[in-house]
Protein backbone atom coordinates (compact mmCIF):
# COMPACT_ATOMS: atom_id res chain seq x y z
CA UNK A 1 0.00 0.00 0.00
CA UNK A 2 1.35 3.41 -0.97
CA UNK A 3 1.97 5.91 1.80
CA UNK A 4 -0.48 8.81 1.92
CA UNK A 5 0.58 11.94 0.06
CA UNK A 6 1.11 15.12 2.02
CA UNK A 7 -1.75 17.53 1.21
CA UNK A 8 0.52 20.32 -0.03
CA UNK A 9 2.34 17.86 -2.32
CA UNK A 10 -0.85 16.41 -3.87
CA UNK A 11 -0.80 18.72 -6.94
CA UNK A 12 2.75 17.57 -7.67
CA UNK A 13 2.02 13.87 -7.15
CA UNK A 14 -1.12 14.06 -9.30
CA UNK A 15 0.82 15.61 -12.19
CA UNK A 16 3.61 13.04 -11.80
CA UNK A 17 1.06 10.22 -12.02
CA UNK A 18 -0.47 11.70 -15.19
CA UNK A 19 2.98 12.13 -16.74
CA UNK A 20 3.84 8.50 -16.00
CA UNK A 21 0.68 7.38 -17.77
CA UNK A 22 1.45 9.52 -20.82
CA UNK A 23 5.06 8.30 -20.89
CA UNK A 24 3.92 4.68 -20.80
CA UNK A 25 1.41 5.33 -23.58
CA UNK A 26 4.04 6.99 -25.78
CA UNK A 27 6.95 4.69 -24.96
CA UNK A 28 9.47 4.57 -27.79
CA UNK A 29 7.93 7.48 -29.68
CA UNK A 30 8.40 11.22 -29.68
CA UNK A 31 6.86 12.98 -26.64
CA UNK A 32 3.40 14.25 -27.47
CA UNK A 33 2.47 17.94 -27.12
CA UNK A 34 0.28 16.95 -24.17
CA UNK A 35 3.26 15.30 -22.42
CA UNK A 36 5.50 18.31 -23.02
CA UNK A 37 2.78 20.59 -21.66
CA UNK A 38 2.31 18.36 -18.62
CA UNK A 39 6.03 18.37 -17.84
CA UNK A 40 6.07 22.15 -18.05
CA UNK A 41 3.09 22.32 -15.73
CA UNK A 42 4.86 20.02 -13.26
CA UNK A 43 7.92 22.24 -13.19
CA UNK A 44 5.79 25.32 -12.55
CA UNK A 45 3.79 23.59 -9.82
CA UNK A 46 6.95 22.43 -8.03
CA UNK A 47 8.36 25.96 -8.12
CA UNK A 48 5.09 27.38 -6.80
CA UNK A 49 4.73 24.87 -3.94
CA UNK A 50 8.36 24.85 -2.80
CA UNK A 51 8.80 28.63 -2.92
CA UNK A 52 6.23 29.02 -0.14
CA UNK A 53 7.03 26.07 2.15
CA UNK A 54 6.57 26.74 5.85
CA UNK A 55 9.12 25.38 8.36
CA UNK A 56 6.70 22.61 9.33
CA UNK A 57 6.14 21.65 5.70
CA UNK A 58 9.90 21.40 5.27
CA UNK A 59 9.91 19.07 8.24
CA UNK A 60 7.32 16.91 6.47
CA UNK A 61 9.39 16.92 3.27
CA UNK A 62 12.41 15.82 5.34
CA UNK A 63 10.31 12.81 6.45
CA UNK A 64 9.11 11.92 2.94
CA UNK A 65 8.91 8.13 2.58
CA UNK A 66 10.83 8.16 -0.74
CA UNK A 67 13.70 10.32 0.45
CA UNK A 68 17.15 8.68 0.10
CA UNK A 69 18.44 7.06 3.28
CA UNK A 70 21.99 6.35 4.46
CA UNK A 71 22.38 3.06 2.59
CA UNK A 72 21.20 4.76 -0.62
CA UNK A 73 23.99 7.31 -0.28
CA UNK A 74 26.48 4.60 0.64
CA UNK A 75 25.64 2.72 -2.57
CA UNK A 76 25.83 5.85 -4.74
CA UNK A 77 28.78 7.72 -3.20
CA UNK A 78 31.14 5.03 -1.87
CA UNK A 79 32.58 1.76 -3.11
CA UNK A 80 33.52 -1.52 -1.43
CA UNK A 81 31.40 -0.82 1.65
CA UNK A 82 31.84 -3.44 4.36
CA UNK A 83 29.27 -3.17 7.14
CA UNK A 84 30.28 -4.10 10.67
CA UNK A 85 27.75 -5.20 13.26
CA UNK A 86 27.36 -5.17 17.02
CA UNK A 87 28.62 -3.06 19.89
CA UNK A 88 30.54 -5.95 21.55
CA UNK A 89 28.45 -5.41 24.70
CA UNK A 90 24.84 -6.26 24.02
CA UNK A 91 23.66 -6.59 20.39
CA UNK A 92 23.52 -5.10 16.94
CA UNK A 93 21.21 -2.16 16.26
CA UNK A 94 19.81 -2.02 12.70
CA UNK A 95 18.78 1.62 13.20
CA UNK A 96 22.47 2.52 12.78
CA UNK A 97 24.66 1.28 9.94
CA UNK A 98 28.43 1.49 10.23
CA UNK A 99 31.46 0.18 8.44
CA UNK A 100 34.33 1.00 6.12
CA UNK A 101 34.32 1.94 2.44
CA UNK A 102 36.36 3.66 -0.23
CA UNK A 103 35.77 7.29 -1.16
CA UNK A 104 37.69 8.40 -4.26
CA UNK A 105 39.81 5.29 -3.70
CA UNK A 106 40.75 6.22 -0.14
CA UNK A 107 39.46 4.26 2.91
CA UNK A 108 36.96 6.01 5.18
CA UNK A 109 34.59 5.03 7.97
CA UNK A 110 30.88 5.51 7.24
CA UNK A 111 28.16 5.67 9.88
CA UNK A 112 24.55 6.77 9.76
CA UNK A 113 20.95 6.35 10.83
CA UNK A 114 18.88 4.02 8.68
CA UNK A 115 15.09 4.00 8.24
CA UNK A 116 12.98 1.40 6.46
CA UNK A 117 10.77 1.64 3.36
CA UNK A 118 8.02 -0.89 4.00
CA UNK A 119 6.38 -1.94 7.26
CA UNK A 120 8.72 -4.87 7.91
CA UNK A 121 11.82 -2.78 7.25
CA UNK A 122 10.55 0.10 9.37
CA UNK A 123 10.04 -2.25 12.30
CA UNK A 124 13.43 -3.87 11.72
CA UNK A 125 15.15 -0.47 11.65
CA UNK A 126 12.96 0.82 14.52
CA UNK A 127 11.96 3.79 12.34
CA UNK A 128 15.53 5.04 12.43
CA UNK A 129 15.52 5.49 16.22
CA UNK A 130 18.70 3.99 17.72
CA UNK A 131 19.06 2.23 21.04
CA UNK A 132 22.27 2.52 23.11
CA UNK A 133 23.91 -0.34 21.22
CA UNK A 134 23.56 1.65 18.00
CA UNK A 135 25.58 4.55 19.39
CA UNK A 136 28.13 2.17 20.91
CA UNK A 137 28.48 0.35 17.60
CA UNK A 138 29.07 3.65 15.82
CA UNK A 139 31.68 4.62 18.39
CA UNK A 140 33.43 1.27 17.99
CA UNK A 141 33.81 1.95 14.26
CA UNK A 142 34.96 5.53 14.89
CA UNK A 143 37.61 4.29 17.32
CA UNK A 144 38.82 1.86 14.66
CA UNK A 145 38.90 4.76 12.20
CA UNK A 146 41.04 6.78 14.60
CA UNK A 147 43.40 3.84 15.12
CA UNK A 148 43.98 3.48 11.38
CA UNK A 149 43.73 7.22 10.60
CA UNK A 150 40.60 7.00 8.49
CA UNK A 151 38.25 10.00 8.11
CA UNK A 152 34.68 9.55 9.34
CA UNK A 153 31.60 10.38 7.24
CA UNK A 154 28.36 10.50 9.24
CA UNK A 155 24.80 10.66 7.87
CA UNK A 156 22.07 12.05 10.13
CA UNK A 157 18.42 11.06 9.63
CA UNK A 158 16.46 10.20 12.78
CA UNK A 159 13.41 11.50 14.62
CA UNK A 160 15.46 10.94 17.79
CA UNK A 161 16.93 8.24 19.97
CA UNK A 162 14.51 5.48 20.95
CA UNK A 163 12.73 6.47 24.21
CA UNK A 164 11.68 2.95 25.25
CA UNK A 165 12.23 1.46 28.69
CA UNK A 166 14.74 -1.10 27.38
CA UNK A 167 16.87 1.67 25.89
CA UNK A 168 16.82 3.60 29.15
CA UNK A 169 17.74 0.46 31.10
CA UNK A 170 20.82 -0.02 28.92
CA UNK A 171 21.99 3.58 29.34
CA UNK A 172 20.64 5.58 26.41
CA UNK A 173 21.68 8.97 27.79
CA UNK A 174 25.13 7.72 28.79
CA UNK A 175 25.74 6.22 25.35
CA UNK A 176 24.88 9.48 23.60
CA UNK A 177 26.87 11.59 26.05
CA UNK A 178 29.91 9.34 25.69
CA UNK A 179 29.71 9.64 21.89
CA UNK A 180 29.63 13.44 22.16
CA UNK A 181 32.77 13.40 24.28
CA UNK A 182 34.67 10.92 22.15
CA UNK A 183 33.71 12.48 18.81
CA UNK A 184 34.83 15.86 20.12
CA UNK A 185 38.37 14.51 20.59
CA UNK A 186 38.58 12.02 17.72
CA UNK A 187 41.93 12.73 15.97
CA UNK A 188 40.63 12.25 12.42
CA UNK A 189 38.51 14.42 10.10
CA UNK A 190 34.73 14.13 10.58
CA UNK A 191 32.23 15.28 7.95
CA UNK A 192 28.55 15.17 8.96
CA UNK A 193 25.68 15.30 6.47
CA UNK A 194 22.12 15.94 7.72
CA UNK A 195 20.04 14.25 5.02
CA UNK A 196 16.54 14.21 6.52
CA UNK A 197 15.48 14.59 10.13
CA UNK A 198 18.04 15.64 12.68
CA UNK A 199 16.20 14.99 15.90
CA UNK A 200 17.56 15.92 19.33
CA UNK A 201 20.44 14.08 21.01
CA UNK A 202 19.58 11.09 18.85
CA UNK A 203 21.04 13.03 15.93
CA UNK A 204 23.85 14.71 17.82
CA UNK A 205 25.09 11.33 19.06
CA UNK A 206 26.47 10.82 15.53
CA UNK A 207 26.73 14.49 14.66
CA UNK A 208 29.80 16.09 16.25
CA UNK A 209 32.08 16.94 13.34
CA UNK A 210 34.53 19.35 11.77
CA UNK A 211 32.11 20.22 8.97
CA UNK A 212 28.31 19.97 9.12
CA UNK A 213 26.52 19.84 5.76
CA UNK A 214 22.74 19.90 5.50
CA UNK A 215 20.36 19.19 2.66
CA UNK A 216 18.16 22.11 1.66
CA UNK A 217 14.91 20.60 2.92
CA UNK A 218 16.34 18.70 5.90
CA UNK A 219 15.65 19.79 9.48
CA UNK A 220 17.85 19.78 12.58
CA UNK A 221 16.47 20.55 16.02
CA UNK A 222 16.57 19.84 19.74
CA UNK A 223 13.05 18.37 19.50
CA UNK A 224 10.40 17.61 16.91
CA UNK A 225 7.73 20.29 16.28
CA UNK A 226 5.05 17.90 17.56
CA UNK A 227 6.99 17.19 20.77
CA UNK A 228 7.68 20.87 21.32
CA UNK A 229 4.01 21.77 20.82
CA UNK A 230 2.91 19.04 23.22
CA UNK A 231 5.27 20.31 25.92
CA UNK A 232 4.76 24.05 25.52
CA UNK A 233 1.07 24.22 24.67
CA UNK A 234 -0.20 20.72 25.48
CA UNK A 235 -1.46 20.65 21.89
CA UNK A 236 0.32 18.86 19.03
CA UNK A 237 -1.92 20.73 16.58
CA UNK A 238 0.35 23.72 17.16
CA UNK A 239 3.31 21.96 15.54
CA UNK A 240 3.38 24.67 12.85
CA UNK A 241 3.95 27.33 15.51
CA UNK A 242 6.60 25.20 17.17
CA UNK A 243 8.45 24.64 13.89
CA UNK A 244 8.71 28.38 13.32
CA UNK A 245 9.97 28.99 16.85
CA UNK A 246 12.54 26.17 16.72
CA UNK A 247 14.42 27.66 13.74
CA UNK A 248 15.04 24.15 12.42
CA UNK A 249 15.45 24.79 8.68
CA UNK A 250 18.78 24.70 6.87
CA UNK A 251 18.59 28.43 6.14
CA UNK A 252 18.00 29.24 9.82
CA UNK A 253 20.79 27.00 11.02
CA UNK A 254 23.27 28.39 8.51
CA UNK A 255 22.53 31.91 9.70
CA UNK A 256 23.02 30.76 13.32
CA UNK A 257 26.37 29.13 12.52
CA UNK A 258 25.20 25.63 13.46
CA UNK A 259 25.93 24.19 10.01
CA UNK A 260 28.63 25.00 7.47
CA UNK A 261 26.93 24.49 4.12
CA UNK A 262 23.48 23.95 2.61
CA UNK A 263 23.41 21.33 -0.15
CA UNK A 264 20.76 22.26 -2.75
CA UNK A 265 18.14 19.63 -3.53
CA UNK A 266 16.63 18.84 -6.93
CA UNK A 267 13.34 20.57 -7.74
CA UNK A 268 10.68 18.96 -5.57
CA UNK A 269 13.11 17.48 -3.05
CA UNK A 270 15.82 14.82 -2.86
CA UNK A 271 13.32 12.02 -3.53
CA UNK A 272 12.55 13.40 -7.01
CA UNK A 273 16.09 12.79 -8.30
CA UNK A 274 18.04 10.61 -5.82
CA UNK A 275 21.05 10.17 -8.11
CA UNK A 276 21.38 13.91 -8.62
CA UNK A 277 21.15 14.42 -4.87
CA UNK A 278 23.81 11.77 -4.29
CA UNK A 279 26.17 13.56 -6.67
CA UNK A 280 25.66 16.82 -4.79
CA UNK A 281 26.36 15.08 -1.48
CA UNK A 282 29.46 13.42 -2.94
CA UNK A 283 30.80 16.74 -4.21
CA UNK A 284 30.18 18.41 -0.84
CA UNK A 285 31.93 15.66 1.10
CA UNK A 286 34.87 15.72 -1.29
CA UNK A 287 35.30 19.50 -1.05
CA UNK A 288 35.25 19.67 2.75
CA UNK A 289 37.23 16.49 3.30
CA UNK A 290 39.99 17.81 1.06
CA UNK A 291 40.25 20.93 3.21
CA UNK A 292 40.29 19.32 6.66
CA UNK A 293 42.50 16.37 5.71
CA UNK A 294 45.44 18.78 5.58
CA UNK A 295 45.00 19.81 9.22
CA UNK A 296 47.14 18.20 11.93
CA UNK A 297 45.20 16.13 14.53
CA UNK A 298 45.88 18.46 17.48
CA UNK A 299 44.78 21.50 15.48
CA UNK A 300 41.75 19.63 14.17
CA UNK A 301 40.56 18.78 17.68
CA UNK A 302 41.17 22.34 18.90
CA UNK A 303 39.19 23.81 16.02
CA UNK A 304 36.36 21.34 16.55
CA UNK A 305 36.20 22.26 20.23
CA UNK A 306 36.09 25.97 19.40
CA UNK A 307 33.44 25.40 16.73
CA UNK A 308 31.00 23.96 19.24
CA UNK A 309 31.91 26.36 22.04
CA UNK A 310 31.12 29.28 19.74
CA UNK A 311 27.65 28.02 18.84
CA UNK A 312 24.82 30.00 20.36
CA UNK A 313 26.83 33.18 20.86
CA UNK A 314 24.91 36.36 20.10
CA UNK A 315 26.11 39.93 20.04
CA UNK A 316 24.33 42.42 22.26
CA UNK A 317 24.33 46.05 21.20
Amino acid sequence: MAAPTLPFLEPIENLRAQIRELEEASAGSKPSPALVKMRRALSGTIDSVFSTLTPYQRCQVARHQDRPYTLDYVAAVFSDFTELHGDRRFADDPAVVAGFALFDGDPVAVIGHQKGRDTAAKLHRNFGMPRPEGYRKALRIMELAARYRRPVISFIDTPGAYPGIDAEERGQAEAIAFNLMEMARLPVPIVVVVTGEGGSGGALGLGVGDRILMLEHAVYSVISPEGCAAILWKDQARAEDAARALRLTAKDLKSLGVIDEILPEPAGGAHMEPQTMAKTVETGIRRHLKQIRKVKPDTLIARRYKKYRDMGMVSVR
